[in-house]
């Protein structure tokens, strides 16, 4: 599929667009890229007019020595929106893009139909959690500059439940659920990899984290998912969030880790799909 462009707050957004309908705008996370959502890209598009984009720093979006802020990749997204002349939209957020979709809810509510939020956050809840973060991930970067494959599988313990990362283990081949294969996201996370300077540029945005107060103000129907054993983003934090954001609803995906959208994808998808179409 043809990347395309957008000129957004002074740098060029990449994204791409699939399918008819409503508009569904996909936020991915900290060091991600728009791929990560190879378990929806397809699916959705079947319902809606979906938009995946890479973030600032990200991807083959333009990556501006500049550090992040929440305020200016929330800018981001209605830069985007502006630039594809979408007035509003369904907007769903994955663990730190769970964390950009809450800033831009809190100032741009009027551009939200529906919000989802899956494994998530309100942000870094100090600047040591920011330094480990950032320590972790230039680790797993050196690693995977040196041997992709087992760097991936090395992450992939944080990522996926043990029990289905086996069957990954025995099934690299397998195309799972017809949409992707252990190969495809080996691949997809050694195209346009980050840096080391983008790392610490996007982790500029995960302190300080969205405010109780603020998030208290967010009166948009929203859908929290959570993943029994996700361990960067538990399901206690997405507990604490139901209680804070006043119509929200809260679905537990058991026996799935951080990366449920892509080992869970069926479950997820039809939740997702059917929450919209209420």
């Amino acid at each position: 599929m043809t990347k395309l462009y957008a000129e957004v707050n002074g740098i060029k957004i990449c994204y791409e667009e699939r399918g008819n309908g409503f508009p569904v705008l996909l936020v991915h996370g900290f060091t991600g890229k728009k791929e990560d959502w190879i378990g929806q890209w397809i699916p959705l598009s079947k319902y809606f007019h979906v938009i995946r984009f890479d973030n600032r720093n990200g991807g083959c979006s333009d990556r501006p020595n500049i550090p992040n802020t929440l305020e200016l990749l929330a800018d981001d997204i209605r830069g985007l929106m502006d630039f594809l002349k979408i007035d509003k939209a369904h907007i769903i957020g994955w663990s730190m893009g769970g964390i950009i979709v809450q800033k831009f809810a809190i100032k741009y509510p009027e551009r939200i139909e529906k919000l989802i939020l899956i494994n998530t956050v309100m942000g870094a809840p100090n600047e040591q959690a920011v330094e480990i973060l950032v320590k972790n991930s230039l680790d797993e970067l050196e690693f995977r500059n040196k041997n992709k494959e087992e760097a991936f599988w090395t992450s992939s313990r944080i990522g996926y439940h043990f029990k289905f990362r086996k069957e990954m283990e025995a099934n690299p081949n397998k195309k799972f659920y017809g949409l992707w294969s252990v190969h495809d996201l080996i691949e997809n996370q050694n195209i346009n990899p980050i840096t080391q300077q983008d790392i610490i540029n996007q982790s500029n945005a995960l302190y300080p984290p969205n405010s109780y107060d603020d998030l208290k103000k967010i009166k948009l129907n929203t859908l929290l998912i959570a993943s029994s054993h996700d361990r960067l983003t538990t399901k206690n934090a997405l507990i604490e969030l139901e209680k804070i954001i006043p119509n929200s609803r809260l679905v537990i995906i058991e026996r799935a880790g951080h990366n449920s959208p892509i080992s869970r994808a069926p479950e997820i998808n039809k939740i997702i799909i059917e929450f919209l179409q209420e």
